[in-house]
């Protein structure tokens, strides 16, 4: 069996254990084992890196952006194979990972050019004779903690803007697929970039998280993952006076009113709640209903979800994978039972299944699951279950719609499925989330725009595009006298 190593100061460094990690589809399949560092490695890795932030950061641009453009250029060109071996670890099927790997290129390629186009100000002073500059400066030694759904998209889009503003990076990705990590670690390690701005170091949370997080010389932590660590990591950071970035839980809806088109409606609906296997944070798990089109929508939904596919994530024909893990799978089902006992009307799915392809493997499948005739305030419409799981509440009109929508703690993807342009104006306006769709799956962002949401899916920063300098930069204003 393979071994996968820790990256720490530009060398591949052996770790005192490692972790198997196992295929989601095929639980007889194990791709490889994994380092599981222990907080001497971060020390060594946030070391390093404290090391060769001074050269990095005052570094030329081109340098920067030619090294970004290479990892950006490797990504895109082994595509089909990373997307496998994402696929393999993950779950998701294959076309989807194939995608997540190409928008995990385009991201490097994008910032290869930001660092060419970090602008300032020069501005006059209020005072005669004096000269105010207003620049940006790469604030240092940045952890990045990311979560198991993106296994390579959202490390990209954490460690290309570090990269590209002057930081130094110390990763630790989700301990469930180190795999995709690991890979885009070693395309990083070898674009000519020095020894100690990128480190990698595999292992379990609370013990890699928390060394990373509690670490004097680590000036900023930017997390993905759940609401409940997010939390804690934003109270460690404020303490220490880090800076502090962090996308975390969503119940997202999806608002079909009564002239929205039915077929458009129920397709973007299918692929926001079960595509994926519904683990996103951004998919739509709270479908909300007007009173005509409710039972033609059901009914249509139902049908739809039928043609889902449930099986080996690289299979063809596959259209859902299987859940990620055991624990997820289980914390699925749970909800399940929850749903029902709180008066839900499951109305699809709700059980483990076998392979839709008849190959016998043992793996996390799951049934895409449908709960009909449910309250706003039930649990299932309340928290985040990560899974295949959806719910439909019915409404009378768009006013109640938009008042359900909003009735959540969390705020980071709302959708409309409708015909008038009077209400999808209205709900750009007024829904209080981060991100809006319009007759879109609320699942599915582009890599050169903002990502992130309001109230308790998010806190920072936004994360992507230009306005990811916000984070990765801290603004210096000088003043000189003629």
């Amino acid at each position: 069996m393979t071994q996968h190593h820790n990256l720490i100061n530009g060398q591949w460094t052996a770790a005192d254990s490692y972790s198997p990690n196992t295929n989601p589809s095929d639980l007889s399949d194990v791709i490889g084992e994994y380092a599981q560092g222990g907080a001497e490695d971060v020390q060594a890795a946030v070391a390093a890196a404290t090391a060769a932030f001074p050269a990095w950061s005052t570094s030329g641009i081109q340098a920067r952006s030619d090294a970004l453009d290479k990892i950006g250029t490797e990504i895109l060109a082994r595509k089909a194979e990373l997307g496998e071996l994402l696929a393999r670890e993950e779950g998701k099927t294959l076309p989807e990972a194939i995608g997540e790997v190409g928008r995990a290129g385009q991201i490097f390629k994008f910032f290869a050019g930001e660092c060419l186009r970090l602008t300032g100000e020069t501005v006059p002073s209020v005072r005669p004779g004096i000269g105010v500059e207003i620049t940006r400066e790469p604030i240092g030694v940045v952890g990045l903690i990311t979560p198991w759904n993106f296994p390579i998209a959202i490390p990209a889009w954490k460690i290309a803007p570090a990269l590209a503003f002057g930081n130094c990076v110390v990763l630790k990705p989700a301990d469930l697929v180190p795999g995709s990590a690991w890979a885009l670690a070693d395309i990083i390690h070898r674009s000519g970039i020095p020894a100690g701005v990128f480190n990698l170091v595999m292992g379990r949370g609370r013990v890699i998280g928390e060394a990373l997080v509690n670490h004097a010389d680590v000036a900023a932590i930017s997390f993905t993952g759940s609401t409940g660590v997010g939390r804690g990591i934003a109270e460690a950071c404020v303490k220490s006076g880090k800076k502090v970035q962090l996308e975390m839980g969503g119940k997202n809806p999806q608002i079909v009113l009564d002239d929205a088109d039915l077929n458009q409606a129920v397709e973007l609906s299918a692929q926001s709640g079960f595509y994926s296997t519904g683990q996103r944070c951004t998919a739509s798990s709270r479908l909300i209903v007007t009173d005509k089109i409710y039972p033609a929508f059901i009914e249509a939904l139902q049908a739809r979800m039928a043609q889902i596919k449930v099986g080996d994530a690289r299979a063809a024909g596959t259209d859902m994978g299987p859940v990620v893990s055991q624990a997820q799978l289980e914390q699925d089902l749970s909800y399940v039972e929850i749903a029902k006992a709180e008066g839900a009307r499951l109305a699809a799915g709700g059980a483990r299944v076998a392979c839709h392809t008849g190959s016998g493997k043992d793996g996390f499948y799951m049934a895409p699951t449908l709960f009909v005739d449910t309250e706003a305030g039930m649990r299932i419409n309340r928290e985040e279950v990560f899974g295949p799981v959806a719910s439909v509440i019915r409404v009378k009109d768009y006013d109640e719609a938009l008042a359900v929508s909003n009735d959540t703690p969390f705020g980071l993807s709302a959708g409309i499925a409708t015909t008038s342009l009077k209400y999808a104006t209205h709900f750009k306006r007024h829904s209080q989330a981060g991100m809006v769709m319009v007759n879109l799956p609320t699942a599915g962002v582009d890599y050169h725009v903002p990502f992130g949401g309001r109230k308790g899916s998010s806190y920072g920063p936004r994360e992507q595009g230009r306005y990811a300098q916000e984070f990765y930069t801290t603004v210096k204003t000088a003043y000189t006298l003629a």
